[in-house]
């Protein structure tokens, strides 16, 4: 049986560590409400840019498009975005699931660029190559961060080097759930099928001058709201995990002062067992 200094140690040990999770819990719902406070207005505009490129890119001009020609997929990289720390649950855990997964599968030569600390040490401990990493942002995550990366890819599916990107990531749900996604970032899928019915529209000035202006702005848009997705689902994710700890942790102080008081109980009623012994030894040899 543990001793009783060694259970107030134990104990110590929880408190102390139940300061932390809880200290990394209000750390998190702060940086929480600030990402969605960025998300909630990142995604409208976003979503509005996307409609504009889904209409040109139904227009019969784009079909030749190289950001919107489809072919084989023979070069596929994915982009992998975990967090740079963990504590986060199974936040990270899901995410490199799925990239081992399209590792495995034998269908196409695939690259990997891994955006977020944690999926590079993944890489880099199993000898993975890549194609690109990006670590150490998220803490001072900006829209420029964002840019650098899309004008990456774009410049590698540009050189022919990968014949589709596709970009890992986590998206925020709700505060206790987030949903791991595989989102297709180059070339772009338009809203319908380009080689149904063209919309019958005006533009000015020609649609492929419109699009060369605002195909780059759409996808470091597009990156940088994924980006925020990936950073607030993370923050949600580490919030719930430290909540979760910290009840933890309260159940374990609760059992461990109960077997304490239990210990000290025994620890009592024994040395008043042997001090009414010692008397009664003591009184048996006066007389």
């Amino acid at each position: 049986m543990a001793t009783l200094r060694e259970i107030k140690r134990r104990i110590d040990s929880v408190k102390s560590t139940k300061h932390i999770t809880k200290a990394m819990k209000m750390v998190a719902a702060a940086k929480l409400r600030k990402a969605q406070q960025q998300l909630a207005f990142i995604r409208p505009f976003a979503d509005e840019l996307g409609g504009v490129i889904g209409t040109i890119a139904r227009q019969p001009v784009a079909k030749n498009h190289d950001y919107f020609a489809h072919q084989p997929a023979k070069r596929v990289c994915y982009v992998l975005i975990t967090a740079d720390r963990g504590l986060c649950g199974s936040y990270n855990t899901n995410l490199i699931r799925l990239a081992e997964e399209k590792l495995s599968a034998s269908d196409s030569e695939k690259s990997f660029v891994a955006v977020g600390k944690k999926g590079y040490d993944h890489f880099r401990r199993h000898g993975i190559p890549l194609a690109g990493k990006y670590i150490d942002f998220f803490s001072k995550l900006s829209y420029n961060d964002a840019v650098k990366i899309a004008k990456s890819l774009m410049i590698q599916f540009d050189k022919k080097r990968f014949d589709h990107i596709y970009i890992i990531y986590n998206t925020f749900t709700t505060i206790v759930q987030q949903t791991v996604c595989l989102q297709q970032f180059l070339p772009i899928l338009p809203a319908r099928p380009i080689d149904s019915a063209p919309v019958t529209t005006v533009f000015e000035p020609h649609p492929i001058n419109i699009l060369n202006k605002i195909l780059p702005m759409s996808l470091h848009h597009n990156m940088y709201r994924i980006l925020l997705e990936s950073f607030t689902a993370e923050q949600s994710a580490r919030m719930t995990a430290m909540e979760t700890a910290s009840d933890n942790a309260d159940e374990m102080i609760k059992k461990l002062v109960l077997y304490y008081n239990k210990a000290r109980q025994t620890a009592i009623t024994t040395e008043l067992t042997e001090i009414v012994g010692g008397a009664e030894a003591l009184k048996g040899y006066k007389s």
